[in-house]
């Protein structure tokens, strides 16, 4: 949950100058700052804790019928919707409303196998179709696929979750009639010998068919319940430019993207040009100036695709790899989220 702001107000009133009396009234409101996360409940989903010497997490756990996400654009597994360090929250709930199964209604560093699906172009009306990390789904139509849709999840696969005192892992175990079949891994562990995190993840393709898509990480950034504004800053390792609108929000000096006024009742998109294909360029550091908070984030692969997107609550550096497997064989990469204090 993200920290409330505190406001304490003085109300002092002379009732009776003549006799001095002083009456002082003390009100303290409640701010809850970006996000309604209470209000949602969350505590009816289940959820985990890990945590070490520097960091305390706190995740909602992959679950058919009682998750707190049961959407199919992104994967189930590792739900982060807190993470505190020094008082100072990175992540929370960014939504006045919740549904299990609305496409985007969660938090935290979420990822997303973002192409159509394994198998979605070839499967006819009714036929099914695979979203890692999610399950088999069914293709209802003959539309383009919808990103934004929750499909009809024919089967689920096997979920199993293992952790310990500051890590967590969890295994999707999916086969199926239509060629395509794979054990997916995801460890996240808290770093111990400095504030953060990684975020380690194996494919292997168990299937008879190939499995290409890219995959992305769409962040759901709010630290210390900044919204949206000019204390927001972002950095990256090389000049970046885009052709998007930035809609007076933002602008863009050489290798920083930062906002230069608060955004109300609207967002942002843009994707970047600017990036090599050399790894050292796929890293992020976003920073609240006002806290003097923030973190860098890498991944250990060229990056594919590089895009950002802001609304009023949280802003979400979108980090996109490529992912190829033949059957039998297996891909793993690591994304690593460095915390620091200025």
């Amino acid at each position: 949950m993200l920290f409330g702001q505190i406001m304490i107000i003085l109300s002092i009133t002379f009732l009776n100058t003549s006799m001095k009396k002083i009456y002082l009234t003390i009100s303290i409101i409640i701010m809850t700052g970006a996000t309604i996360q209470s209000q949602n409940n969350f505590d009816q989903y289940p959820q985990t804790k890990i945590s070490n010497k520097h960091v305390t997490m706190l995740l909602h756990l992959p679950d058919p019928e009682k998750g707190s996400y049961r959407g199919t654009r992104f994967d189930w597994s590792g739900v982060i919707y807190s993470l505190q360090y020094k008082g100072h929250e990175y992540f929370g709930y960014w939504k006045d409303t919740h549904d299990p199964l609305v496409h985007e209604d969660l938090s935290g560093p979420v990822e997303s196998y973002i192409t159509a699906g394994l198998g979605f172009e070839e499967a006819k009306a009714g036929g099914k179709f695979i979203r890692i990390g999610v399950g088999v789904l069914e293709k209802p139509d003959d539309k383009p696929y919808q990103w934004d849709h929750t499909y009809k999840i024919l089967d689920h696969g096997e979920w199993l979750v293992n952790q310990g005192k500051d890590w967590i892992e969890f295994q999707h175990i999916l086969n199926s009639d239509i060629g395509y079949g794979y054990v997916y891994t995801k460890r996240i562990e808290l770093k111990s010998d400095e504030p953060g995190f990684t975020i380690s993840h194996l494919l292997k393709n168990t299937g008879s068919k190939h499995i290409e898509t890219d995959q992305f990480n769409h962040n759901f950034l709010i630290i210390d319940g900044e919204k949206s504004g000019p204390n927001i800053r972002l950095k990256y390792p090389y000049e970046i430019s885009t052709d998007a609108d930035l809609k007076g929000y933002m602008e863009i000096d050489k290798d920083e993207l930062y906002f230069v006024k608060p955004m109300v009742n609207d967002n942002v998109w843009m994707e970047f040009q600017g990036y090599s294909s050399d790894v050292k360029d796929h890293k992020i550091t976003v920073e609240n100036t006002k806290t003097k908070t923030g973190v860098v984030i890498t991944v250990d692969k060229p990056i594919y695709r590089m895009v950002f997107w802001a609304c009023e609550i949280t802003y979400s550096p979108e980090n996109f790899i490529m992912i190829k497997v033949d059957p039998g064989k297996e891909d793993k990469w690591v994304s690593d989220y460095s915390l620091f204090i200025r």
